[in-house]
């Protein structure tokens, strides 16, 4: 089978649409049509109906969708360790959103080095979607992220049970007022349990959606904020940050996800051990 054709495939059910397919895989919707004309015809099933609303699956569709996601991954994964660096045995590719890089994932880098010099690492940084469209069609071996979805054929796995926690910058304000509320995106769970207005009484002036960005414009600019402790560790004990008392905190957990079957990959499972040992 054609692995060109099997991403198209897996891009159709990902996107909902050939056309959307076709923009992500910068081929033409007649190109992409042809691939599934041919893979149809090749497995002599139905996979998908067309109608106004987009495309569904059929039942030989959704059979196949398993199998069309080991194939990919096991292309990329051959793919990879054909250029496996030398001096090394293997090769992991782990991606993990931006907010986790410092100090998780550098910690993580500097582990694997020590503990298991023998391992390639492919690094990665992304935003969610990315990263998990990474991880599905095999370019990524483990994807670190705050809230994974449940996908079929992957498994999820705690990695760190993160706390965000308000802090401010240290200046005294004379008339008494709260320095500004800068409100960062930590997701729906945090929206829905946090809001914009829970920490001020009006609605921030500065809204981010990244951690880092809202973090190093306080430091900058003052003004308080939620953020991961691990983040802010250190400017609290430099005294450039100072928890805000009796504030509400919010676990902010971040997980794992890999693929079923990785246990027989001595190489993804040290990976993995070394997530959780940075954290501890």
């Amino acid at each position: 089978m054609d692995v060109d054709r099997a991403r198209t495939f897996l891009e159709i059910i990902h996107t909902g649409s050939f056309l959307k397919a076709a923009d992500r895989l910068h081929v033409t919707q007649t190109t992409v049509s042809a691939r599934i004309r041919t893979l149809e015809e090749s497995l002599g099933n139905r996979l998908f109906v067309r109608s106004r609303n987009g495309v569904t699956l059929t039942a030989a569709g959704r059979e196949f969708e398993r199998y069309a996601q080991s194939f990919v991954q096991v292309w990329e994964r051959a793919r990879q360790q054909l250029s496996v660096p030398p001096g090394r045995t293997s090769v992991v590719a782990l991606g993990g959103e931006l907010s986790l890089w410092n100090p998780v994932l550098l910690d993580w880098l500097v582990w694997m080095k020590k503990r298991h010099p023998e391992i390639g690492i492919r690094a990665n940084v992304g935003v969610p979607d990315q990263l998990i469209e990474q991880l599905r069609t095999g370019v990524l071996d483990i994807a670190v992220l705050y809230a994974p979805p449940l996908l079929p054929g992957f498994r999820i796995e705690l990695v760190e049970e993160e706390e965000l926690v308000l802090v401010r910058t240290p200046e005294h304000h004379e008339d008494g007022h709260q320095p500004d509320y800068v409100h960062v995106d930590w997701g729906p769970q945090f929206a829905a349990a946090h809001g914009f207005a829970s920490a001020t009484a009006e609605a921030p002036g500065l809204a981010v959606g990244l951690g880092p960005l809202g973090l190093s414009y306080i430091l900058r600019a003052g003004g308080m904020g939620y953020f991961r402790r691990g983040a802010v560790k250190r400017h609290l004990e430099k005294a450039e940050l100072k928890l805000v008392a009796d504030a509400p905190r919010y676990t902010y957990p971040a997980y794992a996800i890999y693929p079923d079957g990785s246990e027989v990959r001595a190489d993804l499972q040290a990976a993995i051990e070394g997530l959780k040992q940075v954290v501890r």
